[in-house]
């Protein structure tokens, strides 16, 4: 551990940490603190599978089966698995239940994450004073701490307070995607020191595209054409809608090349994250609450791992001491990121991750509109045309996607009418 923080301050005086390239090190530096938890994990993992060590009976070998199999009993019991192969009445939705469960997940992403997206800037951009002394809080890691644990405890205590069906998801991966999350979350972060907020937005307005290319890479998914075609004019309607709307703020043009890496950064892992969530909704079926539970408690692993290596514990408590406003920041930006994870896992196990990105794509355009209406800024022509291919493009969307679920219906009728 001495050598670790020996390493750190070497680096720190090699590289300017006031300057545009000091992302870089921390970067390598809480990737390095993830490996010291990853590798021994990936070395128990497979020296157990090898010889069936999480077979084994006594209690010892409990948290082992948790690990590999995602529960420590040594038989699953298998009375609450539906059959795949057919559908019961009770779990056919109606297009109208299906519609008002969608308009539930959609408002609460946009009550929680339009609070958390304001918090979140407020803190990294805000120079809290101490008398003299004015100062900004540059770990972005120990946010994303503080909104996982959080988050974990939230669902933790729920779990413990109702009834869930059996969990069989290994803990392990949930790893995956954790280390995705809190990878785009800090990068999230990052960027708001190189880039405006609204540049930020117009990068996230074109988030459809690249989880729909994960998606096949991650889970071999498979989309019809007129997903792909309302995904681009989702993405062209929201840059259009974007650039259209904020021409007469100030420093909105404002990005760098380290920016523009952050960015890209955050596309990709968000993309991956989402994916991973889905495929194991559907290979190992958890509930909302037992993946968010899942995907947290391996976030805080990773995050506090390297925050311990890093010193990030005692510069973020030291800072919070200082500056007392900033544990109420902290507080607001966890619960809204966590009450947001909870409509983030129900979106994606009830509609995949294509919706929910979808979902928040057009959350970032109502913001920006909502702005313009309370704060009457200037819509141009071409962020009205904007708005409209957008909302025509959702139309399409769920037009051709009701047809489509139509035309299944009536196949497999026919199938059952010719048995």
């Amino acid at each position: 551990m001495e050598k670790v923080f020996i390493d750190n301050n070497a680096a720190k005086l090699i590289i300017d940490e006031n300057g545009e390239t000091s992302w870089i090190l921390r970067f390598i530096f809480t990737i390095l603190g993830y490996t010291t938890v990853f590798l021994p994990c990936y070395v128990l993992i497979h020296l157990s599978q090898r010889h069936n060590l999480h077979t084994l009976g006594g209690c010892q070998w409990r948290l082992l089966r948790l690990i590999l199999t995602g529960t420590t009993s040594e038989i699953v019991a298998e009375t609450d698995i539906t059959p795949t192969g057919r559908l019961s009445n009770t779990n056919v939705q109606t297009l109208y239940q299906k519609a008002l469960s969608l308009f539930y997940c959609c408002a609460g992403l946009q009550v929680s994450y339009l609070l958390w997206g304001i918090l979140q800037e407020k803190i990294m951009t805000r120079e809290y004073t101490d008398g003299d002394k004015i100062e900004r809080f540059t770990d972005s890691q120990f946010l994303v701490f503080v909104n996982r644990i959080l988050a974990f405890l939230f669902s933790g205590i729920y779990l413990l307070l109702t009834h869930q069906n059996v969990h069989r998801t290994p803990l392990y991966k949930y790893s995956f995607c954790s280390v995705s999350n809190t990878l785009s979350s800090w990068c999230q972060y990052e960027a708001l020191k190189f880039v405006s907020f609204p540049t930020q937005v117009l990068a996230k307005s074109a988030k459809v595209i690249p989880v729909m290319l994960m998606g096949k890479l991650v889970s071999r998914a498979q989309y019809k054409n007129y997903e792909y075609t309302t995904a681009v004019l989702i993405s062209v309607g929201m840059t259009a809608f974007l650039l259209g709307s904020g021409g007469d703020k100030k420093g909105n043009n404002v990005t760098t090349v380290s920016g523009a890496v952050l960015l890209c950064g955050y596309l990709i892992f968000d993309s991956f994250t989402a994916n991973w969530q889905s495929a194991l909704f559907k290979e190992h079926k958890p509930s909302s609450i037992q993946m968010m539970c899942g995907v947290n408690l391996m976030s805080c692993l990773f995050t506090s791992a390297s925050l311990i290596q890093q010193g990030g514990f005692f510069y973020s408590l030291s800072f919070a001491a200082r500056h007392p406003i900033f544990i109420m920041d902290c507080l607001l930006t966890a619960i809204s990121s966590a009450s947001g994870q909870l409509f983030i896992f129900a979106t994606i196990s009830k509609f995949g991750p294509v919706v929910f990105t979808i979902i928040m794509t057009v959350r970032q355009g109502l913001s920006i509109l909502l702005s313009c209406l309370l704060y009457q800024h200037h819509l141009s022509h071409m962020g009205i045309l904007g708005v409209f291919i957008v909302f025509l493009a959702i139309f399409l969307r769920m037009y051709y996607a009701q047809q489509h679920r139509k035309r299944k219906l009536e196949a497999s009728e026919i199938s059952e009418s010719k048995v």
